[in-house]
Formats: C-alpha cells, structure tokens, sequence
C-alpha cells in the first residue's frame, strides 16, 4: 500500500515539481539577462496550449515512441522515490533515452536526425558517471537499495564527494544547458536550434516536455540522495542542496558558449575520472 502510495504521489507531485522548476529557470535566466521574464507558471500554459492544438505528425509511429519514453521515465522515477534499486532506475532511464531517439531518427528529418545523433553522443560522454554514482553509493553503504542508504547514520556526501562533483557536473548535460546543449540547443545563435524536437509538434511536443519535468524531478532526487540520512533534518538541507545545484546549472546555462562534441566528451570524462576515479579508489583504500 506504502508502494503504491508513493508511486501515485510521485505520478502527480513530479511533472508539478519540474514545472516549477523550469519557470524558475526561465524566470532567473531573464533576470540575469536584464529581462522580466514570463510568469512562474508559462511551462503549464505552454503544455496545456500544445495538448490543445491539431494533432500533425509527420511519422505516426513517433508518438508511439514518446509515450514509450514518457512511460519509462516515469517509472524511473517511481522506482526512486519508493526506494528500489538505483542501478535499476539508471538502467531503465537509459533505455528512455533510446526511445526518445527513435522519435527523433523515425522522421528523417536531417536536423531532427543531427539532434538525435548527437542525443547518442552525450549518453556516452554521461554514462560513465551514472554507473560510477552507483557504484559509490555501493561501496560506501553495501547496498544499491535506496530506501536503505537513506537511513544511515551520515550523510553519503562525506564518503562521496568526488562522484557528487562528477553527478553535478554531468546535470549540465542531462538538462539539456550551454555549454553542452548539442542535441536540442534552446539558444537562438546556436547553429541547430531544438534539433532533437524539430519534428514534434502539438501533444507530441506536450508529450516530450511532460517527460522532461519527470526526469528533473528524478535527477534532482538522486542530488538529494548524498545529502539525505536517518535525520529528517537532512531533507531540509538536502531541499537547499538541490536549489542550490539548480541555480547551478541556471548560471552555467547563462554564462557558458557551447562546445564542440569532442570537447564536451574529453572534459567530462576527465572530470569523471579524476573526481570520482580518486574518490574510487580512496573508498577501495579505505573499505
């Protein structure tokens, strides 16, 4: 009943909670822009518009595609947030990626298809730090469980600041911001704009940013994952943590040229290796 609780409240609260959060984004990144911004709550208005609109695909099969992607996110997270295998969770959020290239690939359009290429390339420039948080996670509590590395004594922070800097660093790419938005770049001077969603249109697009919202909210769950322990006080400043790593990204995003494939690959794997790699081998030392 606990389960079921909690993947009907992750259903309802996650797609309000990455809304929020998107809003922010734009609200924050008018501000450094010396612009007012649109209101807290335009995402809502923007899906709710996009739901309403003709439905016109150009390959049928590309919405079977997103509700896929959609679907596999959100048991991503359900999977999270009820305190299941965090391997598990990583694994089924990596074939929801697949599936949303097969939504970009299945329109031969070139630009969608650049866009989704590219999708393909920063999947492997992240993976390794995916693999590596989890692996962390193990040696420091024994265990992939979620529900049981939220109750130790400590924060896993303490034992894992090395993969902490590598899962933060590696959200710049998740969350689709400058200076690693190759694949659906929402800066107007870039020279391929939206190419991953050039061909999504209506409730497919709606569709597509629903999904987003879910993975925010999983991805800023798994921040708050090393900052969380057996003390309810560590949710409160896990919750300033998350903030914190957003406006993060927000800065980032605002202040970043993008990069060229090769090296966004070649940083982030060196920040990997070095962040998490050292981080690795003292927990190995230590354990």
């Amino acid at each position: 009943m606990n389960v079921f609780l909690g993947v009907l409240a992750y259903i309802v609260l996650a797609p309000i909670v990455g809304g929020l959060l998107q809003g922010m984004d734009r609200k924050i990144s008018a501000r450094m822009q010396r612009r007012v911004g649109p209101p807290l709550l335009q995402p809502f208005y923007d899906v709710i518009k996009l739901l309403k609109k003709q439905v016109i695909t150009v390959s049928t099969s590309q919405t079977f595609f997103l509700l896929t992607y959609l679907a596999l996110m959100i048991l991503t997270g359900a999977m999270f947030y009820t305190g299941m295998d965090i391997l598990m969770c990583f694994f089924v959020m990596s074939t929801s990626a697949t599936f949303l290239y097969f939504a970009s690939v299945v329109t031969s359009s070139p630009y969608a298809t650049i866009g989704a290429n590219r999708e393909l390339i920063q999947m492997m420039t992240y993976e390794p730090a995916v693999l590596l948080a989890c692996v962390g996670f193990y040696l420091a509590e024994g265990t992939f469980n979620v529900g049981e590395i939220v109750q130790t004594r400590f924060s896993n922070i303490i034992f894992l600041p090395g993969f902490f800097i590598a899962f933060v660093f590696i959200l710049t790419i998740k969350m689709r911001k400058s200076p690693f938005d190759l694949s659906a770049s929402h800066h107007m001077h870039q020279e391929l704009v939206k190419g991953l969603t050039t061909e999504m249109g209506a409730q497919n697009l709606a569709i597509f940013q629903i999904a987003e919202w879910y993975e925010t909210a999983f991805l800023i769950g798994v921040v708050g994952l090393y900052i969380v322990n057996a003390n309810p006080v560590s949710i409160v400043a896990a919750v300033v943590v998350v903030l914190l790593v957003y406006f993060l990204e927000i800065l980032i995003d605002n202040t970043s040229a993008r990069m060229k494939w090769e090296k966004m690959l070649n940083i982030t794997w060196l920040v990997t290796l070095f962040t998490a790699g050292v981080n690795l081998l003292v927990l190995m030392l230590v354990r």
